[in-house]
């Protein structure tokens, strides 16, 4: 085995370097394996198109040639993206196959076991855009080295079975690892996109399998208390986060009969006031407008209140239950009448129910 410490390649988006997908990598590490399959030997670095036309160039961090097969490794760059992927070394081993491109999962790379999801039950969990950007290089290659494109793929990557326990896979049925992911190859910094996918997914997961309530909750002491109210399975927590637009825009086009959201006092305020991102960066509760209704109820006067949980401690649970009813109105209009039963949970810090409205 040679392995080569190398520095990853970025470009920079503004102020943030943006990354490539695992699926860009795979894709790159293909590419160079079968210069070495093919007899050219390994390249110095590697570069591909991607979907767009970008032309990003990786330095291989990892080579090995046997007889019969090549493998390339390229260390996964997210850029400024807090990705748990990032730094993960994606190796792609290319053979001669029966016939045809075929895909195999290597070491930590999951494999599909639910439906609902853009790969069949079975099969590794290498999505369709990347198997197309692999399938890609693999004739391109074939043509320039004038070989029959029936090449066996194997994809691994290194500690990914442990990798994927911070991600949604097991949850979405994918087994033993992670995803080769990727639409455009490139990682975009907190752009969120990875995020609203996976929730995207669990939906298509939990309908798949005939889950008629699906619950997106704000963190972990919420979703723990919804599903334990509601005696849920995990495939129908979706994990929304502060996500709560693009769950609920994806319900209106994909319905499930019942959709619970459970979270603390300050996100489901802001929920109330009309906010469809909840991130504390990115909105505020609108606290003249929460005096307003807390003085509408005959509750006390809480103008000077420096955060919603300070509201409710001095206003009282009334206001709670208020805000979780203006919360449930507010997700019906997202949601276009697509959902009928919609309920919201309002739940302090150490998992008490202050409001519910169903």
């Amino acid at each position: 085995m040679v392995l080569i410490v190398a520095p990853m390649s970025q470009k920079p988006t503004g102020d943030l370097r943006r990354g490539w997908t695992t699926g860009a990598c795979a894709t790159a590490a293909t590419k160079a394996a079968l210069d070495a399959l093919w007899g050219a030997g390994f390249p110095h670095q590697v570069g591909i198109t991607l979907p767009k036309g970008e032309t990003p160039v990786f330095p291989l961090a990892y080579q090995q040639v046997g007889d019969g097969w090549a493998e390339v490794g390229i260390t996964k760059d997210a850029g400024d993206d807090p990705d748990v992927t990032h730094g993960a070394l994606i190796i792609a081993r290319v053979e001669t196959s029966d016939g045809g491109i075929v895909f195999k999962a290597g070491e930590g790379v999951g494999t599909v076991t639910k439906a609902g999801l853009p790969i069949a039950v079975g099969e590794p969990a290498i999505n369709p855009v990347p198997r197309a950007m692999i399938a890609g290089v693999i004739d391109a290659q074939a043509k320039h080295y004038r070989q029959l494109a029936d090449i066996c793929v194997t994809v691994s990557i290194p500690h990914g079975a442990e990798i994927a326990q911070k991600t949604w896979n097991p949850r979405l049925g994918i087994v033993g690892g992670l995803s080769i992911l990727g639409t455009t190859g490139i990682v975009r910094p907190f752009s969120c996109a990875a995020w609203i996918a996976s929730i995207h997914r669990g939906i298509d997961v939990a309908v798949a399998g005939g889950q008629d309530h699906v619950a997106g909750c704000t963190g972990a002491t919420s979703e723990k208390v919804v599903q334990k109210l509601f005696g849920l399975p995990d495939h129908a927590m979706l994990d929304m986060g502060d996500f709560a637009g693009g769950m609920l825009k994806y319900l209106a086009k994909h319905p499930v009969p019942r959709v619970t959201i459970g979270g603390g006092i300050g996100k489901i305020t802001k929920l109330a006031q009309g906010a469809v991102d909840l991130h504390s960066s990115r909105t505020q509760v609108d606290f003249a407008a929460l005096n307003k209704l807390s003085l509408s109820l005959g509750l006390a006067d809480i103008s000077d209140a420096n955060t919603a949980l300070e509201a409710i401690t001095r206003a009282g649970n009334k206001l709670a239950q208020a805000i979780a009813e203006q919360a449930r109105l507010r997700a019906l209009k997202q949601l276009k009448n697509a959902v009928q039963h919609i309920d919201i949970i309002v739940i302090d810090r150490v998992g008490n129910i202050l409001g519910r409205a169903e």
